[in-house]
């Protein structure tokens, strides 16, 4: 996370200037911190999990979000963008901005050279704060893994959990994934 500014900015002014931009940024202790724009690889992989996604959920009280929706941790004040974000029952929104959401039960990150080590460390850290949090995946942008970080019932504390080709990651009350089908789904057509 690189600083845009180096003045201290309100919730409220990170949410003007957030809707008034093209790009996309992040909130943390009065920061605003401009997110990277993705590569056809990243949008496939978001594109094929959230057809995955959206099958399992389909007729069940959960609704799944691109990443267009912001999500704010109450706990932490961080404010971002997940790369898919799964709410279950009614959106809780942010008293201070009623376009952010506090609830979500999943969130996705396709990871990337640049934001891999923030992804798994800081950020996950923050999303975990998150009461209504059930799992955080993170897919991996060099090889077939789906990394899940869940919550048990009963709370914490959190369980990683790696899968790999040939695998599947069931989710509770959410999905089956297949980390094959998914990888596939997001490769590189071949031309011709």
């Amino acid at each position: 996370m690189v600083a845009s500014h180096p003045v201290r900015y309100a919730f409220r002014e990170y949410v003007a200037h957030d809707d008034a931009s093209s790009t996309k940024h992040e909130y943390l202790e009065g920061q605003i911190y401009a997110m990277a724009g993705g590569t056809p690889e990243h949008s496939a992989m978001i594109g094929a999990l959230a057809a995955r996604l959206a099958e399992g959920l389909r007729g069940g009280p959960c609704r799944l979000h691109s990443s267009d929706l912001r999500v704010r941790v109450r706990a932490t004040g961080l404010t971002t963008y997940p790369d898919l974000t799964v709410v279950c029952g009614a959106w809780e929104r942010d008293t201070d901005d009623p376009n952010t959401i506090t609830n979500p039960a999943l969130v996705v990150e396709v990871l990337s050279p640049s934001t891999e080590r923030y992804d798994r460390t800081e950020k996950l850290t923050h999303y975990q704060r998150i009461p209504s949090l059930r799992a955080c995946i993170l897919l991996a942008h060099d090889r077939r893994e789906m990394e899940v970080h869940a919550r048990p019932v009963g709370g914490e504390p959190w369980v990683r959990s790696s899968y790999g080709p040939g695998q599947r990651v069931e989710l509770a009350g959410l999905a089956a994934l297949d980390v094959d089908g998914i990888y596939d789904e997001a490769s590189e057509p071949i031309a011709g």
